[in-house]
């Protein structure tokens, strides 16, 4: 088996009816990353992929922690744009400067390739989600800050020797899209990270916060529909509900999008 043969099956395995493609941004690999590690982004990619799959479209993967870089123009040319999670975001992007605690999985040439695409689908107007990493790397594409280390942690990740992932209560902003895509104030999210948004960037509005008042999720302003989620509703104990609700919307839009132009 080659390393690259579980991407051929994931991205190969869409309905045949799927009608919009999705173009999946993110790392394959991280420096420094655990056989663990390497094995929790591919359970994560494989989640997502599936989603998509799922909600009636296909999906191509695009890697920026390759030799090579990925295709700027592929991506572009998709119907729509999914940036997922990965490692921490170099911190001097957004203006800091001192060391990070429990810094991991640094990689600027991976940060400055995703920048770039974010920038170029926000000025393309594409629809795109942003999970996790990509919502930090869609808040400093914005001209945004990130919290390099949460202290105290423990609503947003499990503790040392703990399993990573925990499930967490995030309140929903009146007037977000958010708060209409799921008709609530509340929702359960799984959660599992160390940053998060700081100052939120320029033509974002948070959307989210968690009950210690971290900003959980922000949406474009301007935009058609451009949202980043902290949470991973990728991960394979997250709740489905808020899996399909939120990749279909995507799908959805993306679809609606499509039939345009």
């Amino acid at each position: 088996m080659t390393p690259l043969s579980w991407v051929e099956a994931v991205t190969t395995s869409a309905h045949p009816d799927a009608d919009v493609e999705i173009a999946v941004v993110g790392q394959l690999n991280t420096p420094g990353q655990s056989s663990f590690s390497r094995g929790l982004n591919r359970d994560l990619i494989q989640v997502a992929v599936a989603a998509l799959h799922d909600a009636g479209a296909r999906a191509s993967l695009h890697d920026v922690a390759d030799e090579t870089p990925p295709d700027a123009e592929a991506i572009r040319g998709a119907d729509g744009i999914l940036v997922l999670g990965g490692g921490d975001v170099d911190a001097t992007l957004y203006g800091h400067t001192d060391p990070v605690p429990n810094e991991y999985g640094k990689d600027r040439r991976a940060d400055d390739r995703e920048l770039e695409l974010i920038r170029a689908g926000i000025a393309d107007d594409a629809i795109m989600l942003h999970l996790c990493r990509g919502s930090q790397l869609l808040n400093v594409a914005c001209g945004g800050s990130l919290v390099p280390d949460l202290d105290p942690f423990e609503l947003h990740k499990g503790a040392p020797g703990d399993p990573l992932f925990v499930d967490e209560v995030v309140e929903l902003v009146e007037g977000s899209r958010l708060r209409e895509l799921y008709g609530s104030s509340s929702l359960t999210v799984r959660n599992g990270h160390h940053q998060a948004v700081d100052r939120v960037g320029e033509g974002l509005r948070v959307a989210a916060r968690a009950r210690d008042g971290i900003t959980e999720a922000t949406e474009r302003v301007d935009n058609t529909w451009i949202l980043g989620v902290q949470w991973h509703p990728e991960e394979l104990a997250a709740n489905l509900d808020d899996r399909r609700v939120l990749f279909g919307e995507f799908v959805r839009q993306v679809r609606a999008r499509a039939g345009t132009r």
